[in-house]
């Protein structure tokens, strides 16, 4: 019987790759657990569904979708960080660059206990109001609340979220005064603005596309330097006049940090396939769009870096110190 060794020796003769030879080498044994750490219906939930139903069918394995909310995520990308490094336990947290700006004891290290598989794609946030706010754009939204300071309230996706970071951009951008609502999760914060218990927020566009195309909440902007094709009557924040508010979400997708190469390998594989697979799904669906540069572990993981730096910048700039 060959071995291992052997299996990928003859992969290299036969002219691959060691990468690829290694991702051969390796399949799951049992279905893979996928983290959520939001509730279901947030935007994490939207992509990862659809990206893990492709990739599932690649590696010959079920996806199991586990929804680990709070903490803005924390408490499921530490279940992550400490699970079983054997390929099995994987991670998607857009919010996975934001924490450590907003929360002071992060319970795991976010960049020295994961390893990067894959990028399901950008996405920008939406500054949206309940329908039954008196304002149908960004700038009659702002002269509402700097008439009435401390009057509104505005929801979150919970502290540490990428929305509270958009929050937090907003308000130190237009110098409003309103209160933050955390929910626990983007699917939560978004029924909260459609039953017009928060007046309004600047949640992801997948979470909140489908009830503003429903006419359920009224989108102001996206908080992107152009207009997207999933909105295309919708301002750009410059067009908006809210130019300084440009800001998206991205969807790392993580795994323990001693998960072997040759899993990182093949799971990397496998979801970057899944991901070019669903490309015009995850644009109709959630207005998620994916983008070359990250097709190793490590650009993933500089990635996540370089966003910590950029958010952690812009909370500190507006005077917003980790709770």
């Amino acid at each position: 019987m060959p071995t291992r060794r052997l299996t990928l020796a003859a992969a290299l003769a036969a002219g691959l790759s060691p990468a690829i030879a290694r991702a051969q080498a390796w399949r799951p044994s049992r279905p893979i657990r996928l983290i959520v750490p939001f509730a279901p219906g947030g935007s994490n939930d939207i992509v990862g569904r659809i990206v893990a139903e492709a990739a599932a069918q690649s590696l010959g394995q079920p996806i199991v979708i586990e929804n680990r909310a709070g903490a803005g995520g924390a408490i499921g990308a530490e279940a992550a960080a400490r699970a079983a490094p054997d390929g099995h336990t994987l991670l998607i947290n857009s919010s996975h660059a934001t924490i450590p700006a907003l929360v002071a004891r992060v319970p795991y290290n976010t960049l020295g206990d994961f390893v990067g598989i894959a990028v399901a794609g950008f996405s920008p946030y939406v500054l949206v109001a309940s329908p039954q706010l008196p304002v149908r754009t960004a700038q009659e939204l702002v002269a509402l609340l700097r008439g009435a300071p401390s009057r509104y309230n505005m929801a979150t996706a919970g502290i540490g979220s990428g929305v509270h970071v958009a929050a937090e951009l907003f308000r130190a951008q237009t110098g409003v005064q309103v209160e933050l609502i955390h929910y626990r999760g983007g699917g939560p914060s978004v029924a909260a603005l459609v039953a017009n218990e928060v007046h309004f927020g600047t949640p992801t566009m997948a979470s909140s596309i489908g009830q503003v195309r429903g006419g359920n909440l009224r989108a102001l902007a996206v908080l992107a330097a152009q207009r997207t094709p999933a909105l295309p009557d919708v301002l750009s924040a410059p067009e908006a006049g809210l130019s300084g508010a440009v800001i998206e979400e991205f969807f790392p997708i993580l795994a323990p940090v001693a998960t072997p190469p040759a899993a990182v390998a093949a799971l990397g594989e496998a979801f970057r396939g899944a991901i070019a697979q669903t490309a015009g799904r995850l644009a109709e669906v959630a207005g998620v769009a994916p983008r070359a540069g990250f097709e190793t572990s490590q650009q993933v993981m500089e990635l996540v870096r370089q966003s910590m730096e950029s958010h952690t910048a812009i909370l500190r700039a507006a005077g917003v110190q980790p709770e």
